[in-house]
């Protein structure tokens, strides 16, 4: 009888720490799914307009350029260990299944010049290619991007406040089309120079042309640009918006959320 008495207590107590073991499991899988597959990522500027807003919330695929040491947080160089020596043939500092960005892919990637601050653009020029922009329109190898415009870009709340935006779509060699914004053919870098592209390097740029810091501007001396960007710097590419909210409001205000999500920019994916 006084063993019977204990068994209400010791199946709670095997029910605490079932509890416990099921959450711990879900915390490993979610590290495990954050680290080597899918990182989530916010949008905190407005040089990928229209495509992305500030207040989109992304999934970084990392599985699809292969890993190196800026895919994981932390810091950590897991392919500097005698663990993968053993490994691949690294390619320029990405050692397990490598695979090369393609033209037109939206990527995070680690801003060259300090390896740290997470950047997002649309890769335009691959290794060994020849960029130019002229008056706006950009040049790949000499041959003109064609570009189409179309309805003027207006967001109440976002860039341009109201007013309306020039607008176009762009179509590049590989049939890529993606709508960018460019409010005058004279902007700060809507003429440029000839920019041949370095071996395992990519040259970067956002859709909102006129408002965006990408490889058009080179490092230098005094820290600013962005330059070419390495491809061992690649975090990932974006695939899909999984939440989405209006820039006057942060993720954690649930109580803004009926009035500032935006609810049809969900689960669309990043073209």
């Amino acid at each position: 009888m006084a063993a019977a008495a204990h068994e209400p207590r010791k199946k709670s107590d095997d029910g605490f720490w079932d509890t416990i073991k099921v959450i711990i499991q879900a915390l490993l899988i979610a590290f495990a799914v954050r680290m080597f597959l899918y990182q989530p990522f916010n949008i905190p500027s407005a040089s990928m307009y229209p495509t992305l807003k500030v207040g989109d919330y992304l999934f970084v695929s990392k599985l699809s350029y292969g890993y190196s040491k800026y895919s994981f947080n932390f810091g950590l160089n897991l392919f500097g260990t005698e663990l993968f020596k053993f490994g691949p043939i690294p390619v320029e500092g990405r050692f397990v299944f490598p695979a090369e960005p393609k033209r037109g892919d939206v990527a995070v990637f680690k801003l060259p010049r300090d390896n740290e601050t997470d950047y997002i653009k649309r890769v335009i020029g691959l290794p060994g290619d020849r960029v130019q922009v002229r008056e706006g329109v950009v040049y790949i190898n000499d041959q003109q991007v064609p570009r189409q415009r179309i309805a003027d870009f207006v967001d109440q709340s976002g860039e341009g406040g109201g007013s309306p935006v020039p607008q176009y779509v762009e179509t590049l060699p590989n049939g890529v089309s993606y709508n960018v914004l460019d409010r005058t053919p004279n902007g700060a870098a809507d003429n440029t120079e000839v920019y041949t592209v370095p071996a395992n390097h990519y040259f970067m740029m956002g859709d909102n042309r006129d408002n965006s810091l990408d490889s058009r501007y080179a490092q230098n001396a005094a820290g600013g640009g962005v330059g070419y960007v390495p491809y061992e710097n690649f975090v990932g590419r974006a695939d899909i918006i999984f939440f989405s909210i209006e820039p006057d409001a942060a993720f954690w205000q649930v109580w803004k959320w009926p009035t500032s999500i935006r609810w049809l920019r969900f689960f669309n994916l990043v073209n």
